[in-house]
C-alpha cells in the first residue's frame, strides 16, 4: 500500500477510495425502545421488491477536506432494467470525480469484475494523463474507509419501513449527503483504516 502514496504525492493526485453496497426493503434489525414484553414488529416486504445499489468514493489530499462522492442505480425488477454497476457506470463515475476534484486521482479498489474487466481496463488506460489504479489486497474491506461509510449509513437505516423502492433510494440519498457536509466523520471513516496516506 506504500507504493501509491508516494506516487499521488509526486503526481499531487487525490487518492480516491472506491466501494459498492446495496440495500434492499428488508431494514437492518437494530435494537430500540419499547414497553417491556411488547416487543416491536416491523412488517416488510422484502421479496420481489427491488434493490438500490450505491457506489460511493471517500476522496482524500493532503490540506484539502476529506469529500464523498456517490451515485445510486434503483433495481425494480422490470425487464431490461440494470441491478448495478457495470463498467460504463464506473468510467462515468472516475470521469465525474476528476471533473469535481480538479485533478488526477488515483484509484484504490477492490476486484470486482466490473473493476478488472477489459472495459475498463481500456478505459484506464485511455485516460492514463489523470487516472492511476491500485487493487486492494484480497479479503482486505478493512483498508478502505468506504466501509465506515456504509457502515454508519446501516445505523442510520435501522428499523426503517418505507412504502416502496423509489422511497428508499430518496431517503440513502439524504443520509449520504449529510454525510458529505460532515468532513470530520469522513475523517474518521480514514482513521478506522490505520493507513498513513501522508508520504513519508
Amino acid at each position: 500500500m506504500g507504493e501509491y502514496k508516494s506516487v499521488a504525492a509526486a503526481w499531487g493526485a487525490w487518492v480516491v477510495f472506491v466501494d459498492e453496497s446495496g440495500r434492499s426493503l428488508r431494514p437492518p434489525k437494530g435494537r430500540t425502545w419499547a414497553p417491556r414484553g411488547q416487543t416491536p414488529i416491523l412488517r416488510v416486504s422484502g421479496k420481489g421488491s427491488g434493490r438500490v445499489s450505491i457506489a460511493g468514493l471517500v476522496c482524500i489530499k493532503p490540506g484539502m477536506r476529506t469529500r464523498l462522492m456517490y451515485r445510486t442505480i434503483t433495481y425494480h425488477r422490470r425487464k431490461g432494467e440494470k441491478k448495478g454497476f457495470g463498467p460504463g457506470d464506473f468510467a462515468a463515475l472516475l470521469t465525474a470525480a476528476h471533473h469535481q476534484l480538479g485533478g488526477p486521482i488515483l484509484v484504490v479498489w477492490d476486484g470486482l469484475p466490473a473493476h478488472v474487466c477489459a472495459a475498463t481496463r481500456t478505459f484506464i488506460d485511455a485516460h492514463a494523463d489523470w487516472l492511476l489504479v491500485y487493487r486492494f489486497p484480497a479479503y482486505a474491506p478493512e483498508l478502505n474507509p468506504a466501509e465506515g461509510v456504509w457502515a454508519c449509513l446501516r445505523d442510520k437505516l435501522l428499523n426503517l419501513t418505507v412504502g416502496g423502492i423509489d422511497q428508499l433510494t430518496l431517503i440513502i440519498r439524504s443520509r449520504l449527503k449529510q454525510m458529505q457536509y460532515q468532513p470530520t466523520l469522513l475523517n474518521g471513516f480514514v482513521a478506522e483504516t490505520r493507513l498513513a496516506l501522508q508520504p513519508p
